[in-house]
Parts: structure tokens; sequence; C-alpha cells
């Protein structure tokens, strides 16, 4: 997209707009590609930052070699990365062409955006997490997610059959785009839609409730879930509960199929400082928006045995962690609390050390253990150096 109207090879279109190099300019323009709802601010309620005393950007060492902060940058294709301590803006870079105020599609941490909603809902009564899925979605009773309770779906511990292949060509989760318009149609298929898709994951492989293993349809199940209980769309329930009221500084968005159900696992474009933000909100205990009771439950009820039998443990080695409603944890004296997406996104807070980092990339890979890793290294390291609370 650099010249207009672009050649045939760089322009960006639904079927290529997550690869290399296309998504460097597509994850900043998702609402161009696929139709997103807004997740509106407040602009009365902004929250400005004060500016901290400077951080120099660490060097790290992993395997065995010394990764200075700006190669890591590089290395890991980052757009743009914030640290926060105490509040105060201590780091901020943007080292390729996005600003300060455009959203960047932030994948996976969706999930964990949509976790903090749901203990609002539960705090008002509007969810019971130990009922069933079809107590609130009767048209599924028949499929693979029957007897799954909620806090099961916001755990990744249900027993239908879908393999998360993010390198697959066909099969579940190729329909699983196209139903969410991320994927074109083939010629002569007909559109699609994200609720009918779940009734045809008709299958479980055991009871619910078993080990840790990723399905991204059990999140957007919770947002069809979110928006039946409380009888709202979800981009603007999540604008009432959170957006407008954290002191966001741009309005949010978030990607829709063909019917406006919304992708909550995976379609949310929000600016590195508002991502930030919502990093700081746990830091201040929930800040009155999200219960404190909801994010000690994260932070201490998520079960490790259940991560360790798990599909994603093998990328984390000898790094304690659970999962709990949409965030994973690092256990410890001081636990972290983060939460990923693929090609590059993070979320990393310690509500102990007053410390936030997010981070938005546009990496060629959807998964890489390795910048995974380095991300928590770094975060460590900063945590190291950071002035003692």
């Amino acid at each position: 997209m650099k010249q207009f109207p672009p050649t045939a090879e760089t322009q960006v279109t639904l079927a290529n707009w997550r690869t290399a190099p296309h998504n460097q300019w597509s994850f900043r323009h998702v609402s161009e590609l696929v139709p997103s709802a807004v997740i509106k601010n407040d602009s009365r309620t902004v929250r400005y930052f004060e500016e901290g005393a400077s951080l120099s950007l660490p060097d790290i060492e992993f395997d065995g070699a010394a990764v200075t902060g700006s190669q890591l940058l590089e290395d890991t294709h980052t757009d743009g990365l914030v640290v926060l301590q105490r509040g105060k803006l201590v780091y901020e870079k943007y080292p390729t062409d996005m600003a300060v105020d455009d959203p960047h599609i932030l994948m996976s941490v969706s999930k964990s955006m949509l976790g903090l909603l749901v203990g609002i809902l539960v705090d008002r009564g509007l969810l019971d997490l130990g009922a069933t899925l079809e107590s609130y979605l009767p048209e599924l009773k028949h499929s693979g997610f029957a007897g799954a309770t909620l806090q099961q779906l916001l755990d990744m511990r249900t027993a239908v059959v879908f393999d998360e292949d993010y390198l697959a060509t066909e099969g579940d989760v190729i329909e699983y785009r196209k139903a969410t318009n991320w994927n074109p149609l083939g010629q002569g298929e007909q559109p699609t839609d994200l609720r009918s898709f779940f009734a045809t994951l008709n299958k479980a492989d055991g009871p619910h409730g078993g080990a840790f293993d990723y399905k991204s349809p059990c999140t957007d199940l919770l947002g069809w879930v979110i928006e039946r209980a409380s009888g709202q769309r979800y981009c603007d329930l999540f604008s009432q509960c959170i957006w407008a009221n954290m002191g966001a500084e741009q309005a949010a968005m978030i990607t829709v199929d063909r019917l406006g159900a919304p992708r909550v696992a995976g379609g949310m474009s929000v600016t590195t400082r508002d991502l930030a933000r919502v990093g700081q909100m746990l830091v201040e205990d929930g800040a009155g928006i999200i219960p404190k009771e909801w994010i000690d439950d994260i932070e201490t009820n998520g079960d490790p045995d259940a991560w360790d039998k798990g599909s994603f443990a093998e990328h984390f080695p000898g790094i304690p962690i659970h999962y709990r409603s949409k965030w994973y944890v690092i256990r410890g004296e001081s636990p972290v609390l983060f939460c990923l997406g693929i090609h590059g996104q993070y979320l990393f807070v310690d509500r102990k050390a007053k410390l936030v980092m997010a981070k938005h990339s546009s990496a060629p890979q959807a998964l890489d253990p390795r910048s995974e890793l380095m991300m928590i290294r770094l975060f460590e390291k900063i945590r190291s150096q950071a002035q003692p609370v």
C-alpha cells in the first residue's frame, strides 16, 4: 500500500492481510478490510499519562547470547511498545510507521479483554459461571459444547473437537475464519456466519473440565452468551462497562461477521497506549471498574495441573503458569498477569511492582515461542531494574 492505486502485488486484501509484509499495514487498518463495530471511548474521561523517569530498554540474555533492546524490537517486529511504572509513562517507542493514535489489532489479547468484562457481569449478577452453556444458548444443546460451564469456557477446558492449526489450509479452522469474515469465500461458496458455525462443532472427545486446550471458538461463544444475557451488543456493553470509564484516549474497534456477531476472540483493535491503560487499571485493583475480587481470582485460582497437562506448556518450559478467565499468570511471589496474541501482541502486568508493558507487532509468523520467551525475559529484566515501590 505504498502507491495509489497500489500495484497488484502490493494490494492488501482479505486473502493476504495476515501475511507479511502486508500485515504491517493491515494490522493498523483492519476496519478497512473486515466490517468492524466501534467501541466508544469518552473524551471527557481521558486519562493522560504523566512522564516518569526515562527508561532505557535493557539488554537481555537469551540462548546464551546478549540481545540488545533495539535488536529485540527489530527481531520481534515491534510496531509499538509502551511501559508504565506507577502509572507514569517511562518508555514509548514506535519503530515502524505506526503513530501513537493508530489502533492496532490485538488478536487473542482480545480474549483477555472479554475476561475482564465477564468479571463485571458476574458481579452484577448477569452471568453464572457455574451454569452450562445451553442454559443461555439452548440452540447449542446438541453441540460439542453442551454441558460445558461458562468457567470451563473461560479457562479453555472444554472437550469440543476443534484443531486450532494456524497453518491449516482446510478444515474447521478455515471454515471458522470464513464465518467471521476474516477469510474470503471460495468460488461458489455461500456466505456463512459465526453463530451458525458453532452448531457445526458437534463432537466432544471426553468430559469437559480437563486439561487446558486452546480453542478460540470457546471465546467467541462467550460473546454470544454475553449479548444474550445482557440484551446488548458486545461493542456497546464493553464501551459502557470499561472503555468509556477507564480513560481510553481513542475509540476501539472490533470485527463483526456478516450478521454483526463480534469476533471477541481476536478482533479488537486499540492503540498501544490504551492497551497499557488496561494494564494500569489492573495495577490499581480494577480502578473501581473491574471488581478487585475478579482480578484476585485470575491471579490465584487457576489450575497449574490443567496447564501442565495442556497444549501450551511446552512453549514455556520451566515457567510456573496457570490460565484463568482468559489470562495467563506466571505464578510466584510477585505474580505476572499477561495476555498474548498471534503475530506478537502482548500485555504484561505486575500489580505488586506496579509495572505494565504493552506491545503491538506485525510478526510474519503466527506463533513464535522464541519471541514469547524473549518478551517474558524483557519484562523480568525491566522489573528487576525498576525503581522499588
